[in-house]
């Protein structure tokens, strides 16, 4: 559906609801641009709004995809700008993606929404609200699209952040219990979540190029500005990477500790056992000629021997922390 569609002349929005009969407003409105959002359209709908703007089939195409990489696209006057968005859901701790696709010319801008993300009607109203930066035209729009996008970016990283703390806490804690499996699941959410942002370096890198055609000089400060803050979200989506590929490391490095202590354990208790299962073997045989069988002092030796070697094995496997 048609979130909102409107004119925009001189940074101030125009009364008309441009709807689908934009391209016949702008021509009567010379120096306008038209700004269109649609969210989860249906194909009718992406067909009559980019028709009517005399887009190439291929946009439309384009438009009807979801889950395409972030890309910049020119065809003709119309450069196509695809952007990844990501929502996450703090119940379930998992990373959901969507994207925005845009259409931008001098005269005009359409962004069609798959899936979830950040929202974006507060971007019309805060670029509204800032009429001088709106009058830079549709590419004005786009930066704040991008900027409220990566900034959704940095406050999930920062969501991630906690878990992967959370996670970090619970490796190195007293419980022996393994959380490799929770590892393993938050860092399929971490890279899912890398896989939808570190796309759109390169396309916003080649947006801010010298000599982009339609970029207006006066926004290329802005686009570098969030140029940075995305590698800065990159980073940090790296850098989350590999403190859980670490903490697995840790967590089955520990696994393989206990395992080893256990078996240290069980291994001493078996030994400590030996011994006098040795002595009792022995004067367990059926001989009728055996030493000190008949005297009297042979039974307080055996024992006193018997406790003797248990207690020596005892101390030496203290002693060695096998016990």
């Amino acid at each position: 559906m048609i979130v909102d569609s409107a004119l925009y002349l001189d940074g101030q929005r125009l009364i008309e609801k441009t709807g689908n009969h934009s391209l016949n407003l702008l021509e009567s409105h010379q120096g306008a641009f038209a700004w269109i959002g649609l969210a989860q359209p249906s194909i009718e709908e992406i067909t009559e709004v980019l028709g009517s703007f005399r887009l190439h089939e291929t946009a439309i195409e384009d438009a009807l995809q979801a889950q395409q990489r972030a890309k910049l696209e020119e065809n003709g006057d119309v450069i196509t700008f695809v952007i990844r968005t990501v929502f996450y859901e703090d119940q379930k701790s998992s990373v959901t993606t969507g994207e925005l696709i845009c259409f931008i010319n001098p005269r005009f801008i359409i962004i069609v929404r798959h899936g979830d993300g950040a929202p974006l009607v507060t971007v019309r109203s805060e670029l509204e609200s800032h009429p001088e930066f709106l009058n830079l035209g549709p590419f004005a729009v786009l930066h704040g699209v991008i900027s409220r996008v990566i900034d959704e970016y940095s406050s999930i990283a920062s969501e991630l952040e906690k878990d992967v703390i959370q996670i970090e806490n619970e490796v190195f804690s007293e419980s022996r219990k393994s959380v490799s499996r929770k590892i393993y699941s938050l860092k399929r959410e971490v890279i899912e979540y890398r896989h939808a942002i570190e796309p759109l370096a390169a396309p916003l890198q080649r947006l801010v190029s010298e000599g982009r055609s339609g970029l207006p000089d006066a926004l290329r400060p802005f686009y570098r500005d969030i140029s940075d803050e995305l590698a800065r979200v990159c980073e940090h989506a790296a850098g989350m990477d590999s403190l859980l590929t670490a903490a697995l490391q840790a967590d089955l490095a520990q696994v393989q500790v206990q395992q080893n202590s256990d078996v240290r354990r069980i291994s001493a208790w078996v030994a400590l056992a030996a011994f006098p299962t040795m002595v009792a073997g022995i004067y367990g045989m059926n001989f009728e000629f055996m030493p000190e069988l008949n005297w009297k002092f042979g039974y307080p030796l055996i024992m006193g021997l018997t406790f003797s070697g248990c207690a020596f094995l005892y101390y030496k496997f203290k002693k060695a922390r096998w016990l």
